[in-house]
């Protein structure tokens, strides 16, 4: 960790928020705040942990051969700056730019907003109960809607709609049917795999999978919104873990459905990795991307590549899991990771 990120952090809102955290971990654990206030200090200079890292990984109950091996925040960091590169970004955060780029593993139709008019809508929407429009650049689901299109009085008061700058939408896209087994776990969202692949030398690996899922009613999968994410077993092709939320509440099933978590099969496992594998080679620049990918009756479709894979899904703790965090795999793979 530098220097000026450690300053970041014990000035100001920072501070106050790591002092939260401290309380957080001392109802938890019951040890000294004082002590965890140091040994926070400590993992961020010697493991470039942040102190939700120490937080949400239970870095208090690991011993330094086991913290060592976790991808942290600045870790993470320098992995994207080593495997990424920088000026091709925008292809991940430009939703019409990587719609079009990756248009052959979408499996339905989107159309750009800046390049259609009246007619081209009127089409799309022909025999369309439902759509989504989505701001070209955003995250964890933020400005996207679901429009309806009966509570339009026309056609052309809806297309006003989608066109009004003040909503920022970029591109719209028809629902996808997602396959049922998924959907019973909640059928409310289009729940989806992030499986984060890593490119090396030309050579594709998947470095791990979790299943996202919505959560009271909510349309969208993102922790940030209320949902939960499982660790995903990609040999067994089932779910192998609890439901994780941005809270840090786990969840044995689904608080919506009750449907039980570990054990539950996940349809078109195989596929969904050839299809990750298969997108991780467009840009071969671009090596450890995130996608999110769901699954339709007749196989998986990618939702969207995300530039910042998420490297804390995949390490949250679960009963009886091995405190082993992503480096080791990562090295396996040929890729060092900063120490």
């Amino acid at each position: 960790m530098n220097l000026g990120y450690l300053g970041r952090i014990l000035g100001g809102a920072s501070f106050k928020r790591m002092k939260h955290t401290i309380d957080e971990v001392h109802e938890k654990s019951g040890k000294n705040k004082v002590a965890t206030f140091f040994d926070m200090i400590g993992c961020g200079i010697k493991y470039g942990a942040g102190y939700n890292d120490y937080n949400i990984f239970e870095f208090y109950n690991m011993n330094g051969a086991e913290r060592k091996t976790y991808l942290t925040r600045m870790k993470n960091k320098y992995l994207i700056s080593k495997m990424n590169d920088e000026k091709l970004a925008y292809i991940f955060d430009e939703k019409n730019i990587f719609d079009k780029k990756f248009k052959d593993f979408m499996g339905r139709e989107i159309l750009d907003l800046a390049e259609i008019g009246y007619p081209e809508f009127e089409k799309f929407i022909e025999g369309k109960e439902d759509f989504f429009a989505k701001p070209n650049i955003g995250e964890s689901g933020k400005g996207i809607e679901k429009l309806h299109v009966a509570d339009f009085k026309d056609t052309k008061e809806l297309y006003d709609y989608i066109k009004n700058p003040e909503k920022n939408f970029g591109v719209i896209e028809e629902v996808i049917v997602q396959h049922p087994d998924v959907a019973r776990i909640y059928p409310y969202s289009l729940n989806c795999l992030r499986v984060v692949t890593l490119v090396n030398d030309g050579k594709v690996e998947v470095l791990y999978a979790v299943f996202k899922m919505g959560n009271n009613g909510k349309f969208v999968d993102n922790l940030e919104n209320g949902g939960l994410a499982c660790h995903v077993d990609l040999d067994k092709g089932e779910i192998c873990g609890q439901g994780h939320t941005s809270a840090l509440i786990n969840y044995d099933a689904h608080p919506a459905t009750g449907i039980k978590f570990i054990g539950y099969k996940l349809p078109y496992i195989e596929e969904v990795k050839e299809l990750a594998k298969k997108a991780a080679l467009v840009i071969p620049n671009f090596g450890y991307v995130g996608w999110d990918i769901c699954i339709t009756p007749d196989g998986p479709l990618i939702v969207e590549g995300n530039d910042f894979p998420a490297y804390d899904f995949p390490q949250l703790p679960d009963p009886g899991r091995p405190r082993i965090g992503l480096i080791p795999k990562i090295e396996s793979m040929g890729v060092k990771v900063k120490k």
